[in-house]
Formats: C-alpha cells, structure tokens, sequence
C-alpha cells in the first residue's frame, strides 16, 4: 500500500486488499463507538484516531492487523493480550482470525478516559 499518498481513513480503507475491506470497516466502526468524540487522520501512514492526543492507530501488514493503543492499552490488557504478539505500544492481531472487536472496543474505552483524564489534569495545572 502507498502510505505517502493516502490522506483519509475511508482512502486507506479503500486501498487495502478487498477482502480486509468489511473487517476495516467494522474496526474503524468499533473504535468511533467507543469513543464517538474521537476524530480521525492519517499519521504515519496509518488511521489515527484523536481524542485530547492520540488515542489509538491501526494499520495492514502482510500477516496481520497492527493496533497501537500506547504502552497503557497494552499493559492494561496484557493478560488478554496474551494470546497475540504484541510489543511495548503495539499488538498483532492475525489476519487469518477474527479481530476481537469487543476486547478492542474496551481498550478504546480505557484509552479515551486515559487521554480525557490527562487532558483534565493539565487544564487544572494551566489554573
């Protein structure tokens, strides 16, 4: 896929492979309802959703779906995540098996209180 030139999610979408077309969907689908105030770019080649900073990202590789929701969203679901390969800020959901779009829907939900929060405690401080 030719990350540079893709400036929407609905155009990342459309130039993935055809078959990840409806899981895409469903995914950026979950992640909106889960935080529905979010909005949504391309950053680093890949849709990023924003609530008060980046929320979460995800992006298409040739085995799996990539899902970065920050070093917090990993570790406060490592146990769950236990079953895929993830790193630090990012987990690897397989290609070949369904996403888990309820574990990703509350990792979202986490991650927007997180970002809610954060933002919270800086205005206080800027008082």
């Amino acid at each position: 896929m030719e990350e540079n030139k893709i400036d929407s999610v609905d155009e990342y979408i459309l130039n993935s492979p055809p078959e990840l077309h409806e899981r895409l969907e469903k995914l950026r689908k979950v992640i909106k309802e889960a935080a529905p105030d979010a909005g949504e770019k391309i950053s680093w080649g890949m849709p990023t959703f924003i609530l008060h900073g980046n929320l979460v990202h995800f992006a298409i590789h040739k085995n799996h779906i990539g899902f970065y929701p920050a070093p917090s969203g990993i570790e406060a679901f490592k146990d769950e995540l236990s079953e895929y390969k993830s790193s630090k800020g990012a987990v690897q959901f397989p290609i070949a098996k369904p996403l888990p779009f309820e574990l990703i829907s509350r990792i979202v939900k986490f991650r927007a209180a997180e970002n809610k929060k954060a933002a919270e405690e800086k205005l206080e401080k800027r008082k």
